[in-house]
């Protein structure tokens, strides 16, 4: 069963076609990853379905929503989370604090229950705070949370960006090239942590470069070039598609 649908997505700058006529359906709990040479459109795409790009033509549709021309904070609101492959962490905060950070949009507490220290700030302060333990364990930080984030290892800070991410409990994780800049080992963890979220039933859609990682744990995968799909289909079949040889993944010598 589908969780999301783009139809004949389309968005140009000037002369230039980012995206061209996109089709394709996300199922539900499924890693779905979408490669393509630089300037193929997934970031375009990414951007279209996360409401920072209004798209010129066609419709996104999550759970049977259009999300065409809703501002970035409501398609959070719905379920839909994004990481940046620049991060976007508080620097000068903790571990624990950035992770708390991202769950005060939920809560119902303001600036006078705060400076009071109301009950129901206290309750919510709580709350907060063990559901950041619960996903920094997930990724491996719970032992780092009073660390300030500006002392950590890029790697470190990658996982925080992921804990952040869940800590919204969205349905839908978009990961752009999250395994830049990460040693061998930083990928094996990161590959260990998608799989964990998707047994959790979150939706993963995956960009990324690496096409050891991307093959080794996507269920489906499309192939953009120029802004148009070129293929879609399995790891297995992606990697014999002659369409994506050429364009793509290129032929052994």
């Amino acid at each position: 069963m589908s969780i999301m649908e783009i139809d004949n997505l389309t968005l140009s700058f000037g002369g230039l076609k980012a995206l061209d006529d996109l089709s394709f359906q996300v199922d539900r709990s499924e890693i779905f990853s979408i490669i393509g040479p630089n300037g193929a459109g997934k970031t375009s795409l990414f951007n279209c379905i996360s409401g920072f790009y209004t798209p010129d033509g066609g419709a996104i549709r999550f759970e049977g929503k259009i999300l065409n021309g809703l501002k970035p904070h409501s398609i959070t609101s719905l379920g839909i989370i994004r990481t940046f492959q620049n991060l976007r962490l508080f620097r000068d905060m903790t571990v624990e604090e950035n992770v708390m950070a991202s769950l005060y949009c939920r809560q119902k507490s303001n600036i006078v229950d705060a400076l009071l220290h109301t009950r129901r700030y206290r309750r919510e302060e709580k709350m907060a705070r063990e559901i950041a333990q619960k996903y920094l364990t997930m990724v491996g930080l719970h032992k780092l949370s009073g660390r300030l984030v500006k002392k950590l290892p890029y790697g470190v800070q990658k996982r925080l960006e992921i804990a952040r991410a869940l800590a919204i409990e969205p349905a839908v994780i978009m990961f752009d090239e999250p395994a830049a800049g990460l040693n061998h080992k930083e990928k094996e963890d990161l590959m260990r942590i998608i799989g964990d979220i998707k047994k959790m039933g979150i939706t993963v859609l995956l960009i990324e470069h690496d096409m050891g990682l991307v093959m080794h744990i996507s269920e489906r995968i499309i192939v953009l070039n120029y802004g148009k799909k070129i293929a879609d289909g399995t790891p297995l079949e992606i990697r014999n598609n002659e369409a994506v040889v050429e364009a793509y993944l290129g032929r052994e010598q």
